[in-house]
């Protein structure tokens, strides 16, 4: 499988989380799903509903209960499912997937300025795909102002005059920021 062509035509990933939203996904139009949760016990019959609809299944196998992180959690998954791949914050899952013909993503969380220098060191070569998360600030920061009545703070990643003014229009009161640049904007 190219995942590089398969994400190119279909740019809407659907990511679940429960049996209902497994429902949903494969009556949806969206050809990759993204499996977050699950366990040893039903896992399989989660990989085979996604595959009788003609579907790519990728497991989030960090999420699954009752695997480990270790090899035989990804041979598992390639001998005993039909999922095309996993999803996973572990490097040494990724080099293991590729040895045994799993398409692979790997997962990072950008928080900060840190975290993103960390990222660069631990984002393999080995995998097809790299998913960042969160992926839009001020559709985050618009949620989260709305839900509670608090002064927001938004504070990692923000380096331009632009980016002050999009959080502070999405709802955010303050900018907390160790970029010197944008101290006196």
């Amino acid at each position: 499988m190219d995942i590089s062509r398969v994400l190119e035509d279909n740019p809407i990933i659907t990511a679940v989380k429960d049996d209902n939203e497994l429902e949903a996904a494969l009556d949806s139009e969206s050809k990759v799903i993204f499996v977050l949760y699950g366990n040893i016990i039903n896992i399989l019959n989660i990989s085979k509903k996604i595959s009788n609809k003609n579907k790519i299944g990728f497991v989030h196998i960090d999420l699954i209960e009752g695997l480990s992180n270790k090899e035989i959690a990804v041979k598992f998954i390639k001998e005993k499912t039909t999922f095309q791949g996993i999803v996973t914050t572990k490097s040494s899952l990724i080099r293991i997937a590729k040895e045994v013909g799993l398409s692979t993503v790997f997962r990072i969380f950008i928080l900060d300025s840190l975290s993103l220098k960390n990222a660069n060191k631990h984002i393999s070569n080995d995998c097809d795909a790299v998913e960042i998360l969160p992926g839009v600030i001020p559709k985050v920061i618009k949620s989260i102002s709305a839900k509670y009545k608090k002064p927001i703070i938004v504070g990692g990643l923000v380096e331009t005059k632009e980016e002050v003014l999009q959080a502070l229009r999405a709802g955010a009161s303050c900018i907390s920021t160790s970029n010197q640049k944008i101290w006196d904007i």
